[in-house]
């Protein structure tokens, strides 16, 4: 299947741990994919609700910290337009988990169905409105599919491959949330793993690991429980040594990650 990679909202800039790369904005990494049955849009980053009227449906606390751009053009929606489909065609969102950046644009899909980790959304039903989880990214009633443990594998890693999404794997990987999963897809080429928010930064998967020192603030603030991410990441290390031939790894809020990928 062919896959757009897009970034649904720029953030505050950041800059690298080592000379070679620019100081960016940090990215809301999103997939679209082209498939047989119509799109399928792998997170949504913040929406068009957010981009008009972020008083009304972001924390003020955390636009403070991340400082998102706020423009429109960035926008899922937008950006599907622009690739010349119409919003209809999403069939199926993909979240990772359901923090603000990652589902702020399902109000503007809202005939797709949404796939998430049953854990996430009982979450995140029980404890909004919080700085994570804002209910008016989901007041439209969207159509969830909701997902429990199973005993598939991945490449060693716990897998669920839903039924309606031929080609789509969930990983999940604990830790930052109650119900945080990655999401593989196969390009026709190698499988592509975006990993949410399990890591922060593309040198997090070295061998030495090294946390960014603004990105690793967040990371730790909002762990729900420091074990299982840091062991999640010691999981995605080894994934990446042993299969870097077949699997691609990113996490979503690394620009230097978004721009190997998208050239």
């Amino acid at each position: 299947m062919r896959i757009h990679h897009l970034n649904c909202g720029s953030m505050r800039p950041i800059a690298p741990t080592y000379e070679g790369l620019p100081t960016t904005p940090a990215v809301n990494h999103c997939l679209l994919a082209e498939t047989d049955d119509g799109l399928v849009l792998v997170e949504t980053g913040l929406g068009l609700a957010d981009v008009r009227d972020a008083a009304g449906t972001l924390d003020t606390n955390w636009t403070a910290m991340v400082e998102p751009a706020l423009k429109e053009e960035e926008t899922a929606i937008r950006q599907v337009e622009r690739l010349g489909f119409d919003p209809a065609d999403v069939r199926h969102v993909i979240v990772t988990h359901l923090d603000v950046d990652h589902c702020g644009g399902l109000p503007d899909f809202p005939h797709a169905a949404v796939h998430v980790l049953a854990a996430e959304l009982e979450a995140a039903l029980r404890e909004a409105p919080s700085v994570r989880y804002r209910p008016a990214h989901w007041a439209h009633g969207p159509q969830w599919r909701t997902y429990e443990s199973t005993n598939d594998r991945w490449f060693g890693l716990d897998a669920i491959r839903p039924a309606d999404l031929p080609g789509f794997v969930l990983v999940p990987l604990s830790g930052h949330s109650a119900g945080h999963t990655g999401v593989a897809v196969h390009n026709g080429d190698k499988w592509l793993l975006h990993c949410g928010d399990a890591y922060y930064y593309h040198r997090e998967l070295d061998e030495a690991p090294e946390p960014h020192p603004v990105m690793d603030i967040v990371q730790t603030r909002s762990e729900v429980d420091h074990d299982e991410r840091v062991g999640t990441q010691s999981a995605l290390r080894t994934l990446a040594r042993d299969h870097a031939a077949e699997v691609t790894l990113f996490s979503a809020h690394d620009p230097w990650e978004f721009g190997r990928l998208t050239g």
